[in-house]
């Protein structure tokens, strides 16, 4: 008894000793590694101060998603491919120079620089229309899969087992077995649940080509941050016909429904036209990078589709590693060009403190911002976050509208009823930072029109939140909503 006394005294005091010295030890190791890679400063402190109160926990949350590597292998692959890939954009930019002489004044500054880093240009000829009803969207899908004659390109962030969603996957099946060339590209995380069903076999067996989209895989996260995204919506027909949007491949009647905040309200673009090759172009990028048999990046440049309409618009995609920060930037252009109004819809809200003081300044020098977004989240952090912006935004004059027919989903900017930027982007650092996005830019006066038309019904559905009202709610909810927000730059 004696001995197990001084073996455990022995310890303790060897504990007390050495334990302040081995966390002032990580906390001066981390803080060098924090300096070397040069974080924002939000995040930068948020992190040490993390480390510096829960040092093991700390270090281990940083491995995980502290920053934003893809991994040296994949890393490695995509700046080889990109650099193949920009050769072949080069050429689409040259053989559509004259398109950018219909860009509205407006547009130019922000096609430009949509267009920086080996992006896609402003294209003129095109048909787009919008659709809202997600379940029509779903027989519209199947209905373009049974009408294809050579080629079905799906790229989702998740398919969700159950209900329409599954005769998509059943019309695809056919289209494999008449003859045509089928390759589906998912997101390992958005769609594990399929990935675990017969799904995957059923596919391989029919002739369809399968990628899973960054794989987790245990024992890797310290070479690659394991929350990095496919978040991209992509369905490309025959290279002439692309969709586009906020919905993902579920049926709103099965997908989710015990996370208690109403069925997904989506929205996608179908789009006919020579931009269509642009999207065709992205996915056989996606394709290329996430499939480990391809090494190099040799496709051509998709033949243009033949005109189809009267609408310029341009392609947009993002992401980490390639055009790193474009979307920020873009985002950030597109709210300080606003004259008259600027309409935003977003499941998810967390700006950082530049996209805030840009929104405040356009509500300051008289645009009319409207922000739309649901008043039931299914991430209640980011709800929680996002609304201790509120008060700043109202004090600034910007307009704050909470959905309530359902979790909002559909993501937009519409600026001054003359261009809209629509696609798979939230509002969010992680849209902005980390997930694979792709966005359509828009400039066309009647499909502003069409949207807003969509954005006012949401307005008719929203209860608007009224800044003496806001100010006056419980001090505890304030006190909760600005802890929230103290982990925004970490998600």
């Amino acid at each position: 008894m004696n001995l197990l006394n001084i073996l455990l005294g022995s310890f303790f005091g060897f504990s007390l000793i050495w334990a302040p010295i081995l966390h002032i030890i990580i906390v001066i190791l981390f803080g060098f590694r924090l300096i070397s890679v040069r974080r924002p400063v939000g995040v930068a402190i948020a992190w040490f101060l993390i480390v510096i109160l829960f040092p093991i926990v700390g270090i281990c949350l940083y491995v995980l998603i502290g920053e934003r590597p893809v991994g040296r292998k994949l890393t490695r692959k995509i700046i080889r491919m990109d650099k193949e890939y920009a050769a072949i954009t080069e050429l689409m930019r040259k053989r559509y120079l004259v398109d950018k002489d219909q860009l509205p004044i407006e547009g130019r500054a922000l096609s430009l620089l949509a267009e920086a880093k080996n992006g896609s240009p402003a294209i003129a000829g095109n048909k787009i229309e919008l659709f809202t009803n997600s379940l029509e969207i779903l027989q519209d899908f199947i209905d373009e899969i049974n009408r294809a004659k050579k080629t079905l390109h799906l790229e989702f962030y998740i398919w969700a087992l159950g209900g329409d969603a599954d005769r998509v996957g059943e019309a695809m099946i056919a289209a494999s077995q008449r003859g045509v060339i089928c390759k589906v590209l998912l997101d390992s995380l958005g769609s594990k649940d399929w990935f675990k069903s017969s799904w995957p076999a059923r596919f391989k067996s029919a002739g369809i080509q399968v990628t899973e989209a960054l794989p987790i895989e245990i024992g890797r996260f310290q070479f690659r941050r394991a929350d990095l995204r496919l978040h991209r919506k992509i369905f490309v027909i025959d290279n002439t016909i692309v969709w586009t949007g906020s919905m993902n491949l579920v049926d709103p009647r099965t997908f989710k429904q015990d996370s208690g905040v109403g069925e997904w309200v989506d929205a996608m673009v179908k789009i006919e036209g020579p931009v269509a090759s642009q999207f065709e172009l992205t996915f056989a990028f996606d394709w290329s990078v996430d499939n480990p048999k391809i090494s190099h990046f040799k496709d051509v440049a998709p033949a243009p589709s033949p005109t189809e309409g009267s609408v310029l618009a341009q392609e947009f995609s993002s992401g980490p590693v390639y055009r790193d920060d474009i979307l920020y930037q873009v985002l950030l252009s597109a709210i300080m060009d606003a004259r008259e109004e600027l309409t935003i819809t977003t499941p998810y809200f967390g700006p950082d403190d530049g996209l805030m003081q840009a929104l405040m300044a356009a509500a300051g020098r008289g645009v009319q911002v409207t922000l739309i977004v649901p008043k039931l989240n299914d991430s209640t952090l980011v709800a929680w976050s996002s609304r201790s912006l509120y008060a700043d935004l109202m004090d600034a004059g910007v307009h704050i509208a909470e959905f309530h027919g359902g979790l909002l989903h559909t993501k937009s900017l519409l600026i001054d009823k003359r261009i809209a930027i629509f696609g798979s982007v939230n509002f969010d650092q992680r849209s902005l930072r980390l997930n694979f996005e792709i966005s359509l830019i828009i400039y066309n006066e009647m499909f502003c029109a069409t949207l807003q038309k969509l954005l006012d019904s949401y307005l008719a559905q929203s209860d608007r939140v009224n800044p003496v009202t806001w100010s006056r709610r419980v001090r505890w909810r304030v006190l909760l909503e600005n802890a929230a927000h103290l982990t925004s730059p970490l998600l």
